[in-house]
């Protein structure tokens, strides 16, 4: 699909997101004009709510997103990125408070410790599909509720803090956390870090070997065997470790640019709205940015809404799935298009006699 007709088809799909939206806000008996300037208000409306509230919780989606991206481009149902995030952003607040004196190199250390965590999570699954034949999708759903009780059990026992009164890690000293971009409100340095793993996803699955065999692997695992000559058992596993990584980053730069310190509820399920953010970008990394600053925006706004419209925060997710929907069709129709063209290209020619 070419750009322009891409970009058509992203403001189609934003037009009839605006119109759905408004039909629900009317029959429920909201005025749409209000609920609508509070959703712009709380996520675009000024440079503050950009920065400080939509772009900083796009930077996890993007991170998230990507994960998902270059796991479902390789065959690989990872569902698990929210327990890989959990995980890194524990390994991250591990370092973090072992070394405070550190400075800068404490936060590299604790963002490679929180990629590490994450991966060696998503490892788990790997093993426990190449070995015993377990599907991720089953085995990373479950690695997710095991980390969310290790994460739990931390707070509350080794990591918690000195009082011991709340279920959260000592705050990290400011010098180990992530800088803030001047004049950008809450918006820190993890943004850059975020466009710059997605540039480079995108750039492997476009223009490197590595990418290339993980695309033939998850298009059809026999044929990149057989006349592509690709181990498709370990192309697999480094498609897992990637997409781990990527969401272990994003605990690690939750923890150390957002919350300071671990806690429980440190993760709103950005590792699931994450396949979402993949979905609708078509799983490209580089259209991620777009998709996850759009997701961000209607959870940003969804608070204004309730706030200035009395608007219940549950109808953007409402939004969200129909926005979902919305992407698969038009994804299936696409596909159906394409079919359809190559059943027609592949008939045989039948000729003409003359009389």
């Amino acid at each position: 699909m070419s750009f322009l007709k891409s970009t058509l088809v992203a403001l189609a799909l934003i037009a009839a997101l605006l119109v759905a939206m408004s039909v629900l806000l009317m029959t429920g008996g909201y005025p749409a004009h209000t609920a609508l300037f509070a959703l712009w208000s709380g996520s675009l409306g000024s440079w503050y709510a950009l920065t400080s509230a939509t772009l900083v919780r796009a930077v996890p989606l993007m991170l998230t997103g990507g994960a998902v991206a270059v796991a479902f481009r390789a065959g690989v149902f990872n569902i698990g990125a929210e327990g890989q995030l959990l995980v890194g952003a524990a390994a991250a607040a591990t370092v973090a408070l072992a070394l405070p004196q550190g400075g800068i190199i404490t936060s590299m250390l604790a963002l490679t410790a929180g990629a590490v965590a994450g991966a060696a999570w998503a490892g788990i699954a790997a093993l426990l599909r190449s070995r015993f034949g377990v599907l991720e999708v089953i085995s990373t759903i479950m690695l997710n509720f095991i980390a969310l009780h290790a994460l739990s059990y931390l707070v509350r026992g080794p990591l918690q803090e000195p009082t011991h009164v709340y279920p959260q890690t000592s705050t990290i000293v400011q010098g180990v956390q992530l800088t803030r971009i001047p004049g950008a409100g809450r918006l820190h340095v993890g943004l850059f870090l975020a466009l710059a793993l997605l540039l480079a996803c995108g750039w492997l699955f476009r223009h490197t070997a590595e990418g290339f065999r993980l695309l033939v692997a998850g298009e059809s695992p026999s044929a990149a065997a057989s006349a592509g000559q690709i181990d498709v058992a370990r192309t697999t596993r480094r498609a897992f470790f990637l997409s781990g990584a990527l969401a272990g980053c994003a605990g690690a730069v939750e923890v150390l640019g957002v919350t300071f310190a671990l806690y429980e509820d440190i993760s709103p399920g950005y590792g699931y709205t994450a396949i979402a953010v993949a979905l609708l970008a078509g799983l490209d990394p580089w259209r991620i940015v777009l998709s996850a600053t759009l997701f961000a925006a209607l959870e940003a706004g969804e608070g204004a809404m309730q706030r200035d419209a009395n608007v219940p925060a549950t109808l953007v997710s409402v939004i969200e799935a129909l926005l979902i929907l919305a992407v698969i069709a038009v994804q299936a129709a696409r596909w159906r298009s394409r079919s359809a063209s190559m059943d027609a290209s592949d008939a045989p020619v039948v000729p003409v006699v003359p009389g």
